[in-house]
């Protein structure tokens, strides 16, 4: 059903499900089967039924683009002008996504693959195939239901270039809007290939070039929405976005607010040749390389990026280039100041945590021989580690958004690149510093209404940053990562519905009120204090973790002791699988159990986040409740002490 369908039924009253940007585009990552065989890619997205694209490129060989669609009936490759070849037995296009064969192009042996799915959808993408007339002045009719943001075309019968049309291209003096050609780094070109601005019925062909609209000619144009805000969980949000950008005169910097925090990027220059760079969150995008910008809105400068070029068959290579960030894009492409780049940028997953299972959201596990080190049954946005075992056992923190940087819950110290953490797998994580079976890591998806992770560069007068949660964050974790400082912690389970108080995950001091933040948070923003070491220091990079309540999924919440059995109710129908609790008026640890090592009737195994000392296996603090989880009358003063209170995060 199209998003105009759900549109139309919702107006007339007839509801409808909401249409999010997972339900339409996907990035999957792939290792081809060592016998040959293919494989299926369950990515959700309806294909067989909806029509749309599935776009193919090797990571680790070189290999072309392949540009595989339901309509055209073609294999093409957006590095080559060849014509397209017969797509049969290539990929095999299903209602939950598509399979691929063995081949070198889709599923060679131990090579890794990544796979775009773009779903035809009005406003987001379409396809239309067309028989070029030969005169001045063709028009060709689509139903992306919107102005599109760009446009490509390919000749699917003669080996032509790929032409795009983008809706920031430069327009020269005579009024005629730039060519560009996908398969190629040159600049932006003059032609007549692109007379008029499309509209949101038809786009127009001002030239009989080979490459366009050869008489007889056999074409697909792949049609690409700007800027519609009908998606979303209330129809409101914008997931696709198409400008232009120029970076600074002197490094070449940008910073480029979109509206959203993108997963995907297609960017190119315009004024002088280079590469049509992809980058996409699932493969790593880290940080803005090794040029140094200081903004509010930044992702810190540690990292390179994974890049694969749309003109080149080239392998993935690691590249300075640039950010995700909660509002936009931000970086450096090659230190060239006051160059002008048009882009491409899909918003990151944005499907509410009510969508999915807890299984899907949340996930303990052991070490295997891996890779991944540890499995999962989603994309990981965070994962926690610590030996099973032993001194020295410390909680490890990795996340996506930092790469191999890492930092540990009980130390004050700045983060440190020695942990090599990767999260460029569909289902886990990895860390090539560990090769022991005894850890166990915690992992958690970046999902609306559950958890967020937001890296961000401190500007010193700010009193809030903004964050993709999606609902005001009840528990936020906030480190310094670039200077040893501790672990700030707050939130409106902390606060009481005041902004003044806060704890330390790194000690187990009591709550304290020192007004170390500058605002109530609220369903966009986090607040810090301006100036303040510990949140908001200018020039200073830091890392928060989010997290809120999810009816049934999970809950951050108080209770007050009573020195008895203690049966803390968080509305779940199978029990806490994950549990951290913390005294708040006064001295406390913060306690770490989970599922995977037992909370059972017996003796449960913890972990204290601010301590590396070993876990401890011979108490008995917690019980099995099928609502939650029950503090038993033999805990400690740290869990249940008479009139004690105390704050929690529970994960069914």
């Amino acid at each position: 059903m199209s998003v105009g369908t759900k549109l139309l039924q919702a107006a007339a009253g007839g509801g409808s499900d909401p249409v999010y940007v997972d339900d339409v585009f996907s990035t999957f990552l792939y290792t081809g089967k060592s016998d040959g065989t293919g494989q299926t890619i369950n990515n959700g997205i309806d294909l067989s039924g909806e029509g749309g694209l599935v776009w193919t490129k090797s990571r680790t060989s070189t290999a072309s683009n392949q540009l595989t669609d339901t309509v055209s009936g073609y294999r093409l490759e957006s590095d080559d002008t060849a014509a397209g070849e017969a797509s049969q037995g290539n990929v095999t296009f299903s209602s939950t996504g598509y399979s691929v064969n063995g081949s070198s192009l889709f599923g060679g042996s131990s090579t890794d693959y990544v796979g775009w799915t773009f779903r035809k959808a009005e406003k987001f993408f379409d396809i239309v195939t067309y028989t070029g007339d030969g005169t001045t002045s063709h028009t060709i009719n689509h139903n992306l239901g919107s102005v599109p943001g760009m446009i490509i075309v390919k000749r699917t019968d003669a080996s032509t270039n790929w032409n795009v049309w983008h809706r920031s291209s430069p327009v020269s003096g005579s009024g005629k809007t730039y060519d560009l050609m996908l398969n190629h780094p040159n600049a932006a070109g003059n032609s007549d290939f692109w007379p008029t601005t499309p509209t949101s019925t038809q786009f127009f062909l001002g030239d009989s070039d080979t490459a366009i609209n050869a008489s007889g000619g056999t074409y697909v144009a792949y049609l690409f929405g700007h800027n519609e805000a009908e998606y979303g969980q209330n129809s409101d949000e914008a997931i696709i976005y198409c400008d232009s950008f120029t970076t600074t005169s002197t490094w070449g910097n940008f910073k480029e607010e979109i509206g959203f925090e993108p997963q995907w990027i297609l960017v190119k220059r315009t004024d002088s040749s280079d590469n049509w760079m992809i980058l996409d969150m699932m493969r790593g995008v880290v940080g803005p390389g090794d040029q140094t910008l200081i903004d509010s809105g930044m992702l810190p400068n540690d990292s390179d990026d994974a890049e694969l070029k749309a003109n080149s068959n080239s392998a993935e290579s690691l590249q300075g280039r640039g950010g995700f960030y909660s509002k936009g894009y931000i970086g450096n492409l090659g230190g060239f100041g006051n160059a002008t780049y048009v882009y491409m940028a899909i918003r990151r997953p944005n499907k509410p945590a009510s969508e999915f299972a807890a299984t899907d959201l949340y996930t303990a596990a052991y070490m295997t021989s891996g890779p991944p080190l540890w499995n999962s049954n989603f994309p990981v946005g965070s994962g926690w580690y610590k030996q099973r075992a032993g001194t020295g056992s410390s909680v490890y923190l990795f996340s996506r958004l930092t790469d191999g940087q890492y930092m540990q819950t009980h130390s004050t110290g700045a983060e440190s690149s020695a942990g090599a953490g990767q999260f460029d797998f569909q289902d886990g994580w990895y860390n090539s510093d560990q090769s022991a079976t005894t850890f166990i890591s915690w992992m958690f998806r970046r999902a609306k209404g559950f958890f967020d992770v937001v890296a961000y560069t401190g500007d010193g007068t700010s009193t809030s940053f903004s964050h993709n949660l999606g609902a005001t964050p009840e528990l936020k974790i906030i480190k310094i990562r670039s200077d040893a400082f501790g672990w700030l912690v707050g939130g409106s389970a902390v606060t009481g519905g005041t902004k003044d108080y806060q704890l330390y995950l790194d000690t187990n001091a009591a709550q304290a009120n020192t007004n170390y933040w500058g605002a109530i948070d609220s369903a966009s923003a986090f607040s810090v204090v301006a100036s303040n070491f510990l949140s908001n220091a200018s020039g200073q990079t830091y890392i928060a973790y989010l997290f809120a309540t999810v009816a049934g999924i999970s809950k951050v919440g108080s209770y007050t002791g009573t020195g008895s059995d203690l049966n803390v109710d968080c509305g779940f129908s199978a029990g806490a699988k994950f549990v951290v609790i913390k005294r708040t008026d006064s001295t406390g640890d913060w306690y770490l159990y989970d599922s995977a090592r037992g909370i059972v009737a017996g003796n449960d195994p913890y972990k204290l986040l601010n301590s590396n000392a070993a876990s401890v296996t011979n108490t008995d603090y917690i019980d099995p409740l099928s609502s939650g989880f029950t503090i038993t009358s033999s805990a400690p003063a740290g869990l249940n002490a008479s009139s004690g209170t105390y704050i929690f995060l529970a994960i069914a």
